[in-house]
């Protein structure tokens, strides 16, 4: 073979393997472009990133202490107070895991991920919850969590709570997935004069929300108005709930860009 010919087959060589590499670098971003849990993104960037949701976060459990102040007096210092309160995206913070799941182009919302977490993940704590959850023990105020987290994982689920430095920590008073929410919470009623439900979901606070429509879940929001801000604190969730599919509205006027 002549030089010249050794040449010409050395850059051949190189400009073939270079559209190759071109080839599988598009190919990796095209099904990154077509992976459709890529519609996360804005939701996940927001509940983890933004500082209006630390801020929003922080405002409900300032306000929730207010309240809690205030049942506290109306009932006086004899009287046998509790609060319930969910873990997932109201006390802890589960992010991390959606936005692994997210990049892997997996649907997190099979939660089919979610027991390896609960075992062996780290969630932070939502800004504001340890503080506000540390002055109701000082109060004597029964905390209970209730969560939909996975029986079969409690010792975990306990650990992870008790790494977090959350008070009233127990076998007890962690009532995880079994009976619905509202069997839950009744069995606290019963013990306690129920005073505040802190949670990230309607069906946090009553079953009348539980597997009803997103119109029907509206209106039970209008007729329990009285209730949110009082005994009822909703904390900001924009990474997954019963509103996902939900069509959006839109303005019908012709596009125009200026």
């Amino acid at each position: 073979m002549t030089m010249f010919r050794y040449r010409s087959a050395v850059i051949a060589s190189a400009f073939a393997s270079l559209a190759a590499l071109l080839v599988s670098v598009n190919a990796v971003a095209s099904d990154s472009a077509a992976c459709e849990m890529n519609e996360y993104a804005m939701g996940l960037r927001y509940q983890q990133q933004a500082a209006e949701v630390i801020a929003l976060q922080r405002q409900g459990f300032e306000l929730a202490t207010y309240r809690l102040k205030d049942q506290i007096a109306a009932h006086g210092e004899d009287a046998e107070l509790a609060i319930i309160t969910d873990l997932d995206e109201t006390v802890i913070d589960n992010s991390a895991l959606l936005v692994r799941d997210m990049q892997a182009c997996h649907d997190f919302t099979t939660w089919d991920t979610w027991k390896h977490w609960e075992r062996e993940g780290e969630p932070s704590l939502i800004p504001g919850a340890r503080a506000f959850l540390e002055f109701a023990d000082e109060q004597g105020v029964a905390i209970y969590y209730v969560s939909d987290r996975y029986e079969e994982n409690k010792s975990a689920t306990l650990a992870t709570l008790e790494a977090l430095g959350l008070p009233q920590v127990s076998e007890q008073s962690v009532m995880l997935l079994g009976p619905p929410k509202g069997e839950r919470r009744a069995v606290v009623a019963e013990q306690y004069a129920l005073v505040m439900q802190l949670g990230d979901t309607l069906h946090d606070f009553s079953d009348v929300f539980a597997g009803v429509e997103l119109e029907e879940q509206k209106r039970l929001v209008d007729e329990n108005a009285e209730r949110f801000g009082q005994d009822w604190i909703v904390f900001p969730n924009a990474t997954y709930g019963s509103w996902r599919n939900a069509e959006l509205d839109a303005w019908q006027a012709p596009f125009e860009d200026n």
